[in-house]
């Protein structure tokens, strides 16, 4: 007989749990009912469900409230929407990348104090010189800059989509380490940060824009051909 992983289990019963939210079963704000009823009703271990409740928590579904349970804190399929824009091409990636960090940069330049242009300074530096990093390493230092740049935006809405497309991101810092795409150079992010610290918002979106578009074409480029 075929074994079912912990993990299968687990994704099953995620699914279940998603079901009955966006059924409209459960609705947002309303309490789940206790791990004990959950498993009985979802037909799985107590384990299984508690893994299964942590991760809808962990994206974003669920809440859990200190001495009170359970709630469904959204009813959008959180997990889905993101395996959506991970089978977007790579160029629809780069273009939201592109439109957020350039907006992240024109607010940036306008409400950055001295200390977020040092954080930056401190960032980018980490993140020079990448033939002394192995690959994960500059991947999560070059990420680190540029969400540093959203959030020296001062909007938290905009950072909390940023969040949202952060795998989709990364996942865009990869490809240009890979040959086939320009790699933007160590002196093309210090142009942003100076830019910011001019305190010109046009000049700030304007750098980025022009550290996006060799990348966003040479995309163009290649789903032409």
């Amino acid at each position: 007989m075929k074994t079912i992983s912990r993990t299968n289990l687990t994704e099953s019963a995620m699914q279940a749990i998603r079901a009955e939210i966006t059924s409209g079963r459960w609705v947002v704000g309303e309490k789940l009912p206790n791990e004990a009823d959950l498993s009985a009703r979802l037909g799985f271990s107590r384990g299984t469900v508690r893994e299964a409740v942590r991760a809808l928590v962990a994206q974003g579904m669920l809440e859990t409230r200190q001495g009170s349970g359970t709630y469904v804190r959204s009813a959008a399929d959180t997990a889905r929407s993101l395996d959506r824009i991970r089978h977007t091409s790579l160029r629809d990636r780069f273009e939201t990348r592109a439109l957020l960090e350039t907006e992240a940069a024109r607010l940036a330049a306008q409400r950055a104090t001295p200390k977020i242009i040092a954080r930056l300074n401190k960032l980018l530096d980490e993140r020079t010189g990448r033939a002394d990093m192995d690959r994960a390493t500059f991947v999560a230092r070059d990420f680190a800059f540029h969400e540093a740049i959203v959030a020296a935006s001062g909007n938290s809405a905009l950072a909390e989509i940023y969040a949202f497309f952060s795998a989709s991101i990364r996942e865009s810092i990869e490809a240009t380490l890979d040959g086939g795409l320009p790699e933007p150079s160590d002196e093309a992010h210090r142009r942003i940060v100076e830019a910011i610290a001019t305190g010109d918002p046009d000049k700030a979106g304007a750098t980025v824009r022009s550290f996006m578009a060799p990348l966003i074409a040479e995309l163009e480029r290649l789903l032409a051909s």
